[in-house]
């Protein structure tokens, strides 16, 4: 190669390798990192969709695990590696942050649940009287203990007068997601469940629960201590009130779409 050929060819290769940063930045997403997330079971559905929306936007990628509140705290408490928790009350982010488990003044309310008696009969009657009369064997319900959306129907039995004679039937799941499984696969003929898991379903029956009938199952996030310094986690919590956000939280029946 002559040396005005070589010295060609080497400003072609300044030249590319110059511009190449550039065309990589402008692809790959600055930054981009994991955020660990635990979810009430309630929220699987539109927790999935906005995770979606969420990593198109930010180039984050969340990690979903989906579970009861009560149980997520428990393994938080043994140092489980969540970054964010939205819970399915808001007594437990509350209690995170009292045993200095997650960050100060990071939680909000991001939807309020409605409790529904489902059924997948879709000419069963579903209604107060419905379980005043007892005419079936199995209702399925979330434990208490550990679920929000279980405090809720046995709530709603008690001040129907009707959570003794019921009790007998109880078909117990450990998550609200458990219980709609129950009632889902005949196990249970119905159950109290949470309305986004029917919301988009075109068969069955199902009583929307009066809202008076039992304490608002206002659901909260918290920041975590371990993601504290996690700025993917704190970009999923804006992102959770953003617009996109909370169109997808009122699609799938949530009362309240988070805060603005």
């Amino acid at each position: 190669m002559s040396s005005r050929s070589a010295t060609g060819f080497f400003r072609r290769i300044v030249a590319f390798t110059a511009f190449a940063p550039v065309y990589v930045a402008s692809v790959l997403p600055l930054r981009a990192a994991e955020v660990s997330a635990a979810i009430a079971a309630n929220f699987t559905e539109p927790a999935r969709e906005i995770a979606g929306l969420f990593e198109k936007a930010t180039g984050h990628k969340l990690i979903l695990s989906f579970g009861s509140t009560g149980q997520f705290y428990a393994q938080i408490t043994q140092g489980a590696p969540f970054d964010v928790l939205l819970a399915a009350d808001r007594s437990t982010p509350e209690k995170a942050v009292r045993d200095d488990l997650a960050v100060a003044d990071s939680t909000f309310t991001y939807a309020t649940g409605r409790l529904v008696l489902f059924s997948i009969d879709n000419n069963r009657t579903l209604n107060a009287a419905t379980l005043k009369d007892g005419t079936f064997d199995k209702i399925a319900i979330a434990n208490p203990e550990t679920a929000p959306y279980g405090v809720a129907a046995v709530e709603t039995m008690r001040n129907l007068g009707v959570l003794s004679s019921l009790k007998p039937k109880f078909v117990q799941g450990n998550s609200i997601a458990q219980a709609y499984q129950f009632v889902a696969s005949g196990n249970a003929e119905l159950g109290f469940v949470a309305m986004s898991q029917t919301v988009t379903l075109n068969s069955g029956s199902r009583w929307l629960v009066p809202a008076d009938l039992h304490s608002p199952i206002a659901q909260d996030v918290v920041l975590l201590k371990q993601g504290a310094n996690n700025d993917a986690a704190r970009a999923f919590l804006t992102f959770l009130r953003s617009p996109e956000a909370r169109q997808v939280i009122a699609k799938y029946g949530y009362d309240n779409a988070g805060n603005p």
